[in-house]
């Protein structure tokens, strides 16, 4: 289909364009970026008062399938991604079971072409069965699909198995996603503190980030492996991750919008919404992650979507399965903390378009030119949101079978900025915002 959206203020974070224009699509491919007066379009989208801009790219997303289908399908967080204008998005190994066939591998990115809401890029177990003790077959998850290896949340307790996948993977030019986090250090509820001693909650100390950390970086100096470091969560190891870009080490990272935004002291009086991974901690570690994805320290921000059951977060709060719904919510918080921060727009969208896109590499294949840019030739891959509306999130609103979320306007009281018109993925209209009830505000 030939799409027009027309009079937009067409924002590319990767090469600097800002403007208002029209933008023309054909054959999935953005043909003209400008005034398009010769165009025959099929569909017009009025962008007047919109800013346009490329699909979001989440790097951390749980789809909840294969194995995990009553926390969610493949169909409605794939919706969800939409709703939210990404337009890219990559999901960890550990669904059920774990990825780390290449049948499995390949079945899902089938079923996500089919939906055509969303491109899905794979991670693969850098362990059988994530069980830290033996590599997978690496070459053959590559050629399935993967973009990289990961272990999830399961730490890997045996430094030898550690440092032979960061060597073969060095070998072969993979990128190795970790999570820094000590296997025995890291066995706690909430973050270390005051809130956790006051909640009687077992902590979770920053150095189980920052011993892993230093394991980390003393192997990537050996083996020269790509590493990416998923969900920072403290300004100690915001410290060691500058340390390390000033070193050289080929080391990226992100941070969830979870950290971004909350502390310890929200989660008030044991509220399940608030048990996630990492724990939330103390005001100068959130002050240090938006201090770090500002000046570029930390590449990327990430929903973290982990969709939960209802039954398995309404307990207890140290018996509440950790995770939150936030596919729908990414450019919302993004926008939040631009503005917070006193960034430009360009800025503030960089951090989940085109900083995503260089994490990725040469591991898009044929859309590393164009992914998370607007170019005319380019594939249109495109978020159109409205700047100016202010929506409360309702959790039974959400497209995502997980309902979950920390922030809900019933939990925070806070009006998020931002609302997706309508997304683009590859040409074909994903998703677009239902029309106001006729008499509504």
């Amino acid at each position: 289909m030939k799409i027009l959206i027309r009079n937009g203020r067409v924002v590319d974070p990767a090469s600097g364009r800002d403007e208002t224009a029209d933008i023309a699509i054909a054959s999935g491919r953005i043909v003209s970026i400008g005034a398009a007066t010769a165009f025959d379009a099929e569909r017009v989208i009025d962008g007047t008062g919109l800013v346009v801009a490329p699909g979001l790219v989440d790097l951390a997303a749980r789809l909840r399938e294969p194995g995990q289908e009553h926390e969610g399908m493949l169909e409605s967080e794939l919706t969800a991604a939409a709703a939210g204008g990404v337009t890219g998005l990559v999901c960890p190994p550990d669904t059920d079971p774990v990825l780390d066939e290449p049948g499995l591998v390949e079945m899902l990115k089938f079923r996500a072409r089919k939906l055509s809401r969303c491109r899905v890029f794979p991670l693969g177990a850098l362990t059988r069965g994530l069980q830290g003790e033996a590599l997978t077959e690496m070459a053959e998850l590559t050629e399935a699909g993967c973009i990289g290896f990961a272990q999830a949340d399961v730490p890997i307790t045996d430094n030898l198995v550690l440092l032979r996948a960061l060597q073969y993977a060095a070998t072969f030019g993979y990128t190795v996603w970790l999570r820094p986090l000590d296997a025995w250090l890291g066995k706690g509820i909430a973050a270390s503190g005051a809130v956790a001693t006051r909640l009687g909650l077992s902590g979770v100390p920053v150095v189980a980030e920052t011993v892993a950390l230093h394991t980390l970086f003393e192997m990537v100096r050996v083996t020269g492996a790509r590493v990416h470091l998923c969900r920072l969560s403290s300004a100690a190891g915001v410290a060691l991750l500058r340390a390390a870009r000033a070193e050289g080490l080929p080391v990226t990272a992100d941070v969830s919008i979870n950290n971004l935004h909350l502390t310890d002291v929200d989660i008030g009086y044991f509220n399940p919404d608030m048990r996630l991974l990492p724990p939330l901690r103390q005001g100068a570690d959130r002050d240090a992650l938006r201090a770090a994805l500002a000046d570029g320290t930390i590449d990327a921000l990430v929903s973290d979507h982990n969709p939960v059951a209802e039954d398995m977060k309404n307990l207890p709060f140290g018996e509440a399965e950790p995770g939150a719904t936030g596919l729908e919510l990414l450019l919302s918080l993004a926008l939040r903390w631009g503005q917070d921060s006193g960034l430009s727009l360009a800025t503030t969208l960089a951090r989940v378009t085109h900083g995503p896109v260089r994490v990725l590499g040469d591991a898009l294949g044929s859309l590393a030119s164009s992914a998370g840019r607007l170019v005319e030739g380019g594939v249109a891959d495109i978020c159109v949101f409205d700047p100016a509306v202010e929506w409360a999130v309702a959790p039974q609103q959400l497209a995502s079978q997980g309902k979950h979320t920390p922030f809900s306007f019933a939990s925070t009281g806070m009006a998020l900025p931002g609302r997706v018109r309508a997304t683009l993925v590859a040409g074909t209209l994903a998703y677009e915002l239902p029309a106001a009830p006729a008499g509504s505000t």
